[in-house]
């Protein structure tokens, strides 16, 4: 899909929030087709950025603490 985000599920570390954020702004920019959105669609933008950078946060969470048991 996009090429440019890179695996952020690492042995023994966990990412950092900044590439969270990079990530889920990747991602959102080329689901939405917008690199910017207009100031009508900030918001929604934005908020979609924070919610998948906080559900990969979970799911690295997740995926870190089965793959240790």
């Amino acid at each position: 899909m996009c090429r440019s985000i890179k695996t952020l599920r690492r042995p023994n570390e966990l990412p950092t929030n900044d590439e969270l954020q990079a990530a889920a702004l990747q991602f959102v920019r080329k689901v939405s087709g917008y690199r910017a959105p207009s100031r009508a669609n900030e918001e929604a933008f934005n908020r979609a950025v924070q919610e998948i950078a906080a559900s990969t946060r979970v799911l690295l969470s997740s995926v870190s603490k089965a793959s240790s048991s």
